[in-house]
Order: C-alpha cells, then sequence, then structure tokens
C-alpha cells in the first residue's frame, strides 16, 4: 500500500497557493491600475474594498473548493451543482460565514438550478456569458481528470464549466489551463509545461474540429499556432500595457498565463497578478493556482499563510481530496 498523501501534495500546493492568491486581491478588487502603481500590493491587507479581515478570500475560493468538496465524493454534477447552492444560499464553504461577493453570470446560474435547471443546461450561452466565474473554481478537477484521455479530459472540463458558464469560449479557457495545471503538476519546468499544454490543445483542437476557428482564434495569442496573420509573438514577451486584467475570462487566462511565465517565485506571480489591478480577486486565484503547483507549498509566504482563513479545514480538504484520488487510482 502506498503512503497517504501528505500536506505538501499538490493537492495543498493548489488549493492554498488559490486561496492566498485571492486573498490578496480582495482588498483592492475593482481598483484601478493607476491605483496599484501608486500603492502597490506587497502583503496581506486587510479591510479595503469588502471590508474583510486580512486572509479573507471570496467567492474564486468558495467555489474551488464546493468542487473539491464533491469531488472527494466521486465525480457527479448534481453534488456539484447542490454545493454551489448551498453555498450561495447556506454560505457553505464560506471564509467568515456569509457571501460578500457573486458574480452576475454565477447567481443567474445558480437560481436557475435552485428552480430545477439541470446543471448541464444551467449556465449562460451567449457571447456575453464568458466572465471568468467558472475558470476561477475548475482547479480541483484536474485531479479527477489528470489520468483521463484528453478527449474525456475535455468533456469533463466542458460539463463542470457549464454548470455556470457554457459557452465554448469559456471551456475552452478551463481547458487550457486546466491543461497547463496538469503538465506542472507532472513536474515540468513552467515553460516546458507551457509548450506542452500548447502542443496537447493544437493538436485536439485540430483532430476533432470541437471548437469553431472562430473561437480558437481568440486563443491565439495563448496558443500561438493561428489561423489568419495574428502576431504570434510568444505570450511571455508582451508588455504588461498589452496584458488586461478585467473579468472577461480570456483576460484572466492570459493575465495569469502571463504572470507565470515572467515571475520566478510564487510571491512575485501573484503579486504581480493583484498590481495589475481591476479584477484582482481572481486573478489572484487563476494566477495563485497555477504558481502553487509551479513553486510548491514551502515557495508559499509563511506570514501570508498565517492569516489565510479557515487554513486548517483547507489543508484537511486537501488532505481527502489527494486521498480520494489516490484511491480511484488504485480502483483503476
Amino acid at each position: 500500500m502506498s503512503a497517504l498523501p501528505s500536506h505538501t501534495s499538490p493537492q495543498s500546493a493548489a488549493l492554498l497557493g488559490l486561496a492566498v492568491g485571492d486573498a490578496l486581491g480582495v482588498p483592492v478588487e475593482f481598483q484601478s491600475r493607476a491605483a496599484r502603481r501608486l500603492d502597490p500590493v506587497v502583503h496581506m491587507r486587510a479591510f479595503g474594498t469588502h471590508n474583510q479581515p486580512a486572509g479573507t478570500w471570496s467567492d474564486d475560493a468558495s467555489l474551488t473548493f464546493c468542487l473539491a468538496e464533491s469531488l472527494c465524493r466521486g465525480y457527479n454534477l448534481e453534488d456539484i451543482a447542490q454545493r454551489f447552492i448551498w453555498w450561495y444560499d447556506q454560505a457553505y464553504w464560506t471564509p467568515h460565514g456569509h457571501v460578500f461577493d457573486v458574480g452576475v453570470a454565477t447567481a443567474e446560474a445558480i437560481r436557475r438550478l435552485r428552480e430545477g435547471t439541470s446543471p448541464q443546461a444551467a449556465g449562460g450561452t451567449t457571447e456575453y456569458d464568458n466572465g471568468n466565474g467558472s475558470l476561477m473554481r475548475i482547479l480541483p478537477l484536474l485531479f479527477a481528470v489528470q489520468h483521463l484521455p484528453v478527449e474525456e479530459r475535455f468533456k469533463r472540463v466542458r460539463e463542470v464549466s457549464s454548470i455556470t458558464h457554457a459557452h465554448a469560449r469559456s471551456v475552452l479557457a478551463c481547458f487550457i489551463y486546466l491543461e497547463t495545471a496538469r503538465e506542472l503538476a507532472a513536474g515540468r519546468a513552467k515553460h516546458e509545461a507551457y509548450a506542452h499544454m500548447q502542443q496537447t490543445v493544437n493538436t485536439f483542437l485540430s483532430a476533432t474540429g470541437i471548437v469553431s476557428e472562430a473561437e480558437r482564434n481568440r486563443f491565439h495569442r495563448i496558443l500561438e499556432n493561428p489561423y489568419g496573420a495574428y502576431d504570434i509573438r510568444p505570450l511571455s514577451t508582451y508588455q504588461r500595457a498589452e496584458i488586461s486584467s478585467s473579468g472577461y475570462v480570456l483576460h484572466t487566462l492570459e493575465a495569469a498565463l502571463w504572470c507565470l511565465l515572467r515571475y520566478e517565485s510564487y510571491a512575485e506571480t501573484v503579486l504581480a497578478a493583484v498590481n495589475l489591478g481591476d479584477d484582482t480577486d481572481t486573478t489572484g486565484a487563476v494566477t495563485g493556482g497555477l504558481a502553487g503547483l509551479c513553486y510548491g507549498l514551502a515557495d508559499v509566504p509563511a506570514d501570508w499563510l498565517s492569516v489565510l482563513a479557515r487554513r486548517a479545514d483547507i489543508e484537511d480538504l486537501a488532505y481527502r481530496l489527494a486521498t480520494a484520488q489516490q484511491a480511484d487510482a488504485s480502483c483503476g
């Protein structure tokens, strides 16, 4: 019998890395990049935009933990959806017993779920339903799909994203993100991981045609394999002014990958993300999950972890998620 997962597992690095990035961004959410240039975030702050104590994470981490909690019991879309409802209605998996932030598309999807819509029909499908609300919470799915064939990985990403965000753009953003995370969890260095992700995603999209050419083109800066006359400079060579940090899913994904590729430690990477301004908690969370996998939990500053809300509960959740994955692997 193999050893049980430790608190330094990829699951711990991913969940705590995401939560810390989220918490760094909460006090300055919606503030501009210009404001961050004048007053950059360099440590864990308190109060600010949402008037929360230092170390408080937002809906990003809450819904991430809802997904992780469900996956501890197996892959069940109805159960995932139910936990999202519990979060919104009963403050389940919140840092301090109340919900203080929720995206419009997520709230609308949860309303539909509450009214009996199936998880696969609840998420928005229009061009305007491409906020970052599924990208911000998708990371735990990595541990349920990482050993599956690529076709099944994409299928499950589409299913879980579609609970709140069903448009192809949101689904593809989640798929690219998890493919990057998968390579990092396998132990690849970040630039190698990124290159492997590009190869896997481009090959899969070309072979299946599962995403339209028009949608694939929107990701040309990330995939560097575009149709037509696009600028195909490597994403890492873009300047800060060319990277956006709004709540649009493509902006959040580009910002997170750009920060990952440009900086050389967990702290540098997530602070760069938060100091892009605007949707700081989500950019911080999405970046923080990748940075945690890249650099490991030991690289997350201890003083940031020491004030993180419900740290022990998150560590326990990560342990249970790792144990469930190990059990699945043994059965397989």
